[in-house]
């Protein structure tokens, strides 16, 4: 027998993947551009510390891009089989459960891998620049595939014990927020009060950060021994968690009845959720009354509490750092930071629930027996935006509240520097995207789950269009202005007006509204005008390709032969 005949079987199929060879060229790109857009930043100074500058903000992004390779490839892939019923299939053979761990694990996780690997290159450019050592280098490809496969073995041990998408890809989230944000902060409290020093240095080895800030030659040189200890533990805890899935997995696919305690949990947990039979038939009542699909969307009455306990952590640490640095903590620099982690948060959170309801209908068939009732198309989407509105529109008042007092701390700030219109605008600037953001993640997000052809990418096909895109614009367009506008005289005006500090934010809040609204506008409005003319017809191909956009359309017509040469004349 082949040994890990899977793993064989799937590189055969990725070297026939359009997506395993772009997606190495886009993340290249992507490294690219970030490089080029921080050494034009940088432009004005020594080589040695434009070096520095790429390889540290490089080292930070690609630390963040392993820490979500688990979340994003393999946090579902073991519970997508079971929920097909495929996996079962698999142990009717002589496979072993560590052929199917690893084999799933390459097949998920080779894009993400080759992404990592374009990065490499590029991060060895400061070598050339004088900005870095040898040895810093290798100590940071060392740690970031390090935290590679700690991320991806994580989010195999998550799939491995979950069934459903969302409580997988919430579980890898969540513990790799624990280990990468919760750690570091509850070893900074030991060392606060000074407390559990042996306990304080078990946690430090299983922070990921602790290698990564040990990556320099200074630090390295007064901290091997925890740099060695920080990467061996996490390279442990890899080997255990792989483990411990392909003991799992062989166990795990069969459909057992569940034991009498979790039956109790299951159903204490529906009972906090729905509330009794009383309290779920008031609230259907009061639903069902406004719009029957309301209330299948937003029947869940904890949904608006998930969206504010997320709000009270992010609350909670924002006044941890307050507590711990409060000169450092209250200006302008952390207001900004703390406005758009809200709001992308917020962003990402509706992206995620908009199209939620449709897609598992629509999957399921559901949708059709939908169709087939008096509801009618407005009726179903007026009642998905109720759901979303009953889930988002108090924290999103809340948010806008929020940094509506950052606003006037920040001005309050602001007398000294003599910025305050800046300020406005940039605040202002900030709520007006939230909210013009917030509807065509909406829109978006319903038509997409209809689309889609795997539900479970929804969000980033749609978080990609509406958040991602404007800003790709922005940066590019920004490294092509700095690189051009002085090598081009008769745009020197121009040059002289972007270089100026008092007028440069302007340039640059007026590119970021437009690219934003424009998005918005395009996406946004696309996908509603396209719900409310095309939402039966592609609510019931389930098993027919959508509807083709108009780039692929574009595209496919370009690629096809011509076909309306003359006839052939026989001699």
């Amino acid at each position: 027998m082949t040994f890990l005949p899977i793993v064989a079987r799937e590189l055969r199929v990725a070297s026939r993947r359009r997506a395993t060879y772009w997606s190495r060229f886009v993340m290249a790109l992507a490294t690219i551009v970030v490089g080029l857009f921080v050494f034009v930043d940088a432009r004005h100074n020594a080589p040695h510390e434009q070096g520095m500058e790429l390889f540290g903000v490089l080292g930070i992004l690609a630390f963040i891009y392993c820490l979500g390779a688990g979340i994003r490839s393999t946090a579902d892939c073991l519970s997508e089989e079971k929920r097909d019923g495929t996996l079962g299939l698999l142990f009717l053979t002589d496979l072993k459960g560590y052929d199917v761990i690893i084999g799933k694990l390459v097949a998920t996780s080779l894009n993400s891998l080759y992404g990592l690997l374009a990065i490499f290159p590029v991060l060895a450019i400061p070598l050339l620049m004088g900005g870095i050592t040898n040895g810093e280098f290798w100590r940071l490809t060392l740690v970031l595939a390090n935290i590679f496969l700690f991320s991806l073995a994580l989010g195999m041990f998550v799939s491995s014990i979950s069934k459903y998408p969302r409580r997988a890809v919430a579980a890898s989230t969540t513990l790799m927020l624990i280990i990468a944000v919760g750690l570091p902060i509850l070893q900074d409290w030991f060392s606060y009060f000074n407390k559990y020093p042996q306990l304080n240095s078990v946690v430090r080895t299983i922070i990921p950060e602790t290698a990564f800030a040990l990556i320099g030659d200074k630090d390295y040189a007064t901290g091997m021994k925890d740099f060695w200890w920080s990467v061996g533990v996490i390279q442990g805890l890899c080997w255990v968690l792989l483990a411990l899935a392909s003991f799992i997995v062989p166990r795990s696919w069969q459909d057992k009845p569940a034991g009498a305690k979790a039956v109790r949990w299951r159903e204490r947990w529906h009972l906090w959720s729905y509330g009794d039979a009383a309290e779920r038939q008031l609230f259907r009542k009061r639903l069902l009354d406004i719009n029957a699909f309301f209330w299948l969307a937003g029947r869940a009455r904890l949904k608006p509490t998930h969206v504010w306990v997320a709000l009270f952590c992010l609350g909670c640490l924002w006044t941890w750092g307050a507590v711990k640095n409060p000169s450092e903590w209250m200006n302008g620099g952390i207001y900004f930071i703390t406005a758009m982690v809200v709001n992308t948060m917020l962003k990402i959170w509706v992206a995620s629930e908009a199209g939620r309801r449709l897609g598992e209908d629509r999957k399921i068939g559901a949708l059709e027996l939908l169709l087939s009732t008096p509801l009618t198309v407005p009726d179903i989407l007026r009642g998905q935006f109720l759901a979303l509105k009953r889930q988002f529109f108090w924290p999103l008042m809340f948010a806008l509240v929020l940094e509506g007092v950052f606003l006037l701390a920040a001005l309050r700030a602001s007398h000294e520097s003599g910025e305050p219109v800046a300020i406005v605008c940039c605040g202002v600037s900030i709520m007006v995207m939230l909210v013009a953001d917030i509807f065509a993640l909406s829109a978006l997000g319903m038509w997409t789950s209809l689309t889609a052809k795997n539900p479970n990418r929804t969000t980033g096909m749609t978080v990609r269009r509406i958040l991602v895109l404007p800003w790709a614009v922005i940066v590019a367009v920004c490294i092509l202005g700095s690189l051009l506008l002085p090598l081009i005289d008769a745009l020197k005006p121009i040059g002289d007006l972007l270089d100026r500090g008092d007028t440069a934010w302007k340039a640059f809040l007026a590119l970021y509204l437009f690219m934003g609204i424009a998005a918005d506008l395009w996406f946004g409005l696309t996908a509603w005008r396209r719900l409310q003319a095309e939402f039966r017809e592609v609510a019931v191909q389930r098993f027919v390709a959508a509807p083709a956009s108009f780039w692929s359309r574009l595209w496919r017509r370009r690629s096809e032969p011509a076909t309306n040469l003359p006839p052939v004349v026989a001699s």
